[in-house]
């Protein structure tokens, strides 16, 4: 059944979210804070909206995938906020990896008004996006979750129910720990068979699919190797990120030293001028 959808923030991963959207028929109206990266969607017959406020109107579903969890707050909250607009009984999606306590909030101001709110921040990047396979972590109530199970599947394929309002996000969480800290692994191993002497793209082939095999390595090392930087996702989100699970983490009485490192090595990558690029130029760090 087609469903009247609004989409705000179209970088990266939420265009290609859109397009998926569309080819299945649905009506979406979509926001940008620059417009232009809304003129493709535009062209293949999306609609487009002045605020996040107007983007709702008289919508049966509100997806967002903006920035920072500030970014979260004003387009939600602010003046020209989905608040403002969204009708009784729509449902708000929000896909941007933000702070858990932030979605309980949200939550809770959107019940105020008859809304209902799940948080459901994904992985897979920019690839995932583009074929519709990103991996969902859902919060929220239960039955609502389930009542847009169909909308999800549109553009991912491991949609997974977390629990309340928050767990999509705690469960992100644990997501941006193993990511950020493991690439120190791929990195420091390309680095080091680079330094023997290896055939790096031979290395992949043996140890890609063992006991050593992950996302990245299958994905993001190919990449490295090519000397493609460009993002899926960006070096500075991921301290971002890495910011909001260390700032959990020490709510809950636990030290992650790990991702201490890891927010170390990229902060200076972003010190570097690397902040726009993405997380595999980690690299870097450790080859010129």
């Amino acid at each position: 059944m087609e469903k009247k959808i609004a989409f705000i923030g179209t970088g990266v991963m939420g265009a290609s979210i859109v397009k998926h959207l569309l080819k299945a028929g649905h009506s979406v109206t979509v926001y940008n804070r620059t417009k232009s990266k809304t003129e493709e969607l535009v062209s293949l017959g999306a609609k487009w909206a002045s605020t996040p406020a107007e983007a709702s109107v008289d919508k049966d579903i509100i997806f967002t995938m903006v920035g920072y969890p500030k970014d979260v707050e004003e387009v939600y909250c602010g003046k020209e906020g989905i608040l403002q607009e969204a009708a009784p009984g729509s449902i708000v999606v929000d896909m941007t990896t933000s702070e858990p306590t932030l979605a309980k909030k949200i939550y809770k101001r959107a019940k105020e008004n008859g809304i209902h709110s799940i948080d459901a921040p994904v992985s897979g990047g920019d690839i995932g996006a583009k074929n519709g396979t990103l991996s969902i972590m859902v919060g929220g109530d239960h039955d609502i979750v389930q009542s847009i199970q169909s909308i999800l599947e549109t553009f991912g394929t491991n949609i997974v129910y977390q629990g309340e309002a928050g767990a999509g996000q705690h469960t992100k969480m644990c997501n941006q720990i193993v990511i950020a800290s493991g690439m120190i692994g791929v990195c420091e191993a390309i680095a080091y068979g680079l330094k023997a002497g290896l055939t790096m793209e031979e290395v992949l082939k043996s140890i890609s699919s063992g006991a050593a095999g992950s996302w990245s390595l299958s994905n993001l090392a190919p990449r490295i190797l090519q000397g493609d930087l460009e993002p899926g996702f960006y070096i500075k989100h991921i301290i971002k990120d890495i910011g909001i699970a260390i700032d959990e983490a020490e709510r809950m009485n636990l030290t992650l030293p790990g991702l201490q490192l890891a927010k170390e090595l990229y902060v200076t990558l972003q010190e570097q001028g690397y902040g726009e690029k993405g997380t595999q130029a980690l690299i870097k760090y450790y080859v010129e």
